[in-house]
């Protein structure tokens, strides 16, 4: 029989439609939502919105006042246990006075090692857990990804025709798909730390890798954005320079950095990996400067290599409704696979329509 009951799993999913409105600007924090109840009345409500903020259970105490003494509290993530950019929720909540706590998952972290809540038992009050717990680690995948395994979580967009072409051989590739793709693609920008590709895009399209949509509340916040340049090809005229934010550009062996840097780029030498920048030594760097998802939109070469490596964790495939032909450039190249039992099997999770074209969701099976 279920610890936890019909009313308990409604108030959870309220804290996590909470927290998920976090999702363009809690980063690099988790996604945190909060409710607490009184006597069957919700009495307050919270989400994590920004870095350096109140955090989910402050802003639900603030909301409940005097009524969250003896209230119970339903939780997407284990409160914080230490001092930080703001103080412990645990402490903030053994003052309040309530009564009891559900907690959706414990923090991933493995310094943390739940003790958030051994001081909230320790305290007294009585405290549960694993309620929603799927959703709540799905809905931070990102900051799971990063702190259980020091890389973030890689995200592969494609857009693609029917039959998988990417460009037209004479590198024609603008648009393929349409224009309300284009705009869910720029929210996939807005979930992420970092937007990455490779230094044959920036040559041919000369991206700009940054949230444009006005209907997207990010707070201010742009992704990082990521060229792998092995031999240092960047132009110094490349759009994403003159843009807010931070453009970092990864190469390999030793070279004269000074004029791209004076255009505005950040550069840091890596690890060389058969030619190519060491796209895992780039992830850790990621991870360590607290980026969550990585939303890579590259060519087939990037795509590829990230494939064969097992590095990708979801992709993003949008499919327009139109055959391109032989003389195109497909979407991945994969020297590595060369027989059918290479071949990657997919779990789709989720397919809808996108405007003219249709969204594939999908993981790597193994």
């Amino acid at each position: 029989m279920s610890d936890f009951s019909v009313k308990d799993c409604a108030h959870m999913a309220r804290a996590l439609r909470l927290a998920a409105r976090g999702r363009y600007t809690a980063h690099p924090n988790p996604m945190v939502g909060c409710v607490l109840v009184n006597a069957d009345e919700v009495v307050g409500t919270g989400w994590h919105r920004f870095t350096g903020a109140a955090h989910a259970e402050v802003n639900a105490l603030r909301e409940a006042g005097e009524k969250a003494r003896g209230a119970s509290v339903y939780v997407t993530l284990e409160p914080c246990s230490h001092d930080g950019k703001t103080p412990p929720c645990t402490e903030a909540l053994i003052n309040a006075g309530v009564g009891d706590i559900i907690v959706a998952m414990e923090d991933p972290n493995p310094d943390v090692d739940g003790g958030g809540l051994k001081l909230l038992r320790a305290a007294g009050l009585g405290v549960r857990t694993g309620l929603m717990a799927a959703a709540a680690a799905e809905l931070n995948a990102g900051f799971v990804k990063r702190v259980t395994q020091r890389r973030p979580f890689v995200r592969l967009k494609i857009a693609s025709s029917l039959d998988g072409a990417i460009a037209m051989q004479s590198g024609e590739s603008q648009w393929i798909t349409g224009p309300e793709a284009r705009a869910d693609v720029q929210r996939l920008r807005a979930r992420s730390g970092a937007v990455m590709t490779g230094i044959g895009t920036v040559l041919a399209d000369d991206p700009s890798l940054n949230v444009r949509a006005a209907n997207i509340d990010t707070g201010g916040l742009q992704p990082l954005r990521v060229v792998l340049d092995s031999r240092m090809r960047m132009p110094l005229a490349a759009g994403m320079l003159t843009l807010p934010g931070t453009t970092l550009v990864f190469c390999t062996g030793k070279h004269d950095t000074a004029a791209l840097h004076k255009a505005g780029a950040e550069v840091l030498s890596v690890a060389d990996f058969e030619g190519h920048v060491d796209v895992r030594a780039v992830l850790r760097e990621l991870a360590n400067r607290g980026v969550n998802d990585v939303l890579v939109e590259a060519g087939p070469g990037l795509a590829g290599n990230l494939l064969e490596r097992g590095l990708v964790d979801e992709l993003v495939i949008y499919q327009a409704p139109h055959i391109m032909g032989s003389q195109t450039s497909g979407w991945i190249k994969t020297p590595s696979w060369t027989t059918l039992a290479d071949r990657r099997s997919l779990i789709i999770s989720d397919v809808r329509r996108v405007g003219a074209d249709t969204r594939i969701t999908a993981s790597l099976a193994d």
